[in-house]
């Protein structure tokens, strides 16, 4: 299990500083893990020549770097990791003025700490490191769409963590981690350090309501597993139908198919949201009606054939208490779900 527990701030290493004098600075790209593309060495979340087909909310969404990762091998006796990066500075009616920019230092499913730095078109962050070296992860700050410059080494070295399997994670503002209290307490963040994967969040707040477009930029993507975790903003925010929403997964995952015919694709239905659950939208249906049809279509597609597609409801996986607004998981809820993804994805990922 994840250890989830918060960090204790990290100190800026301390010392004389002719002693720890950092080498020169690396290019960041080969240590970039959780990246859809790159604009202009900028990492996005969706193609940006296939952008406009998409909807405006889903363009501007996909600006924010969700999920991005610095990961790294720090050799034994490496004092710290300096990352120079940019970030948007908040207007005075920005809402996310307030939010404190965190960049947090993981080691497998272990926080080793975190350190505070204000966005600034050009800033440095130190991270103290661990005397004994190894693999870390690097979660970036979400908030103000932070660009990594560059990094290195202080009183050491850093060499790119190897690669791991690519899990691309199709969602809407639960993928993406709303209501999460850090970056990596999202379930895509914790998930992936249960299975071993990196995480590439294509959760879209607002978004995710079988989007074709978007569909096949999966296709296109490279990516050794996939997960499908949509349906609620079919309910309200783009109504629809059962019929409608259980056509529409058969035909998005068509065209995911057309790309990784034999990856372990999983299905997750939406979790319990009480306003909806028996209530009608616009046109008629109930969130627990549509969440039959998403699960129906999947069950069609394994039986047709599609051996390597699961469907994981996601009813059960959560409570009333899991739930910060009655829609959002919780930090709770995001490690409950998150559990239960790993277990259901565990077998399929055997031979990866």
């Amino acid at each position: 299990m994840p250890d989830d527990r918060p960090c204790e701030p990290l100190t800026t290493a301390s010392g004389d500083p002719r002693s720890e004098a950092p080498v020169h600075w690396l290019d960041p790209v080969p240590f970039l893990r959780g990246t859809a593309w790159l604009d202009g060495g900028r990492p996005v979340r969706a193609d940006p020549e296939d952008l406009e087909r998409l909807p405006w909310d889903i363009a501007e969404r996909a600006a924010l770097p969700i999920g991005v990762r610095i990961e790294f091998t720090a050799a034994p006796g490496t004092r710290a990791v300096e990352l120079r990066y940019r970030a948007a500075i908040p207007g005075s009616d920005d809402p996310l003025r307030a939010l404190r920019h965190c960049f947090a230092l993981w080691q497998g499913t272990r926080c080793v700490g975190e350190t505070f730095a204000p966005p600034a078109p050009e800033a440095v962050v130190r991270l103290p490191l661990p005397p004994y070296g190894g693999v870390f992860a690097l979660y970036l700050p979400e908030g103000q769409a932070p660009v990594p410059l560059a990094l290195r080494a202080v009183g050491g070295a850093l060499s790119p963590a190897p690669a791991r399997p690519r899990w691309l994670v199709h969602g809407d503002s639960i993928t993406e981690g709303w209501w999460s209290t850090r970056p990596a307490h999202s379930w895509p963040a914790t998930a992936g350090r249960l299975l071993g994967l990196d995480p590439v969040n294509l959760g879209y707040a607002g978004g995710a309501r079988g989007e074709l477009p978007l569909a096949e930029q999966l296709s296109r993507l490279d990516g050794e597993v996939i997960t499908l975790a949509f349906g609620t903003n079919c309910w309200s925010r783009a109504p629809a139908t059962a019929d409608w929403l259980y056509a529409t997964v058969r035909a998005f995952v068509g065209l995911v198919r057309r790309g990784h015919p034999d990856a372990p694709l999983l299905i997750l239905s939406p979790v319990l949201r009480p306003e909806a659950e028996h209530t009608r939208n616009a046109l008629g249906a109930t969130l627990t009606e549509l969440r039959r049809a998403m699960e129906r279509a999947g069950r069609d597609l394994a039986a047709e054939g599609d051996s390597r597609l699961l469907v994981l409801s996601g009813r059960p996986l959560l409570g009333p208490e899991h739930l910060a607004d009655g829609l959002h998981p919780n930090d709770a809820g995001h490690a409950r779900m998150a559990r239960a993804v790993a277990e259901a994805l565990r077998v399929a990922l055997k031979g990866l």
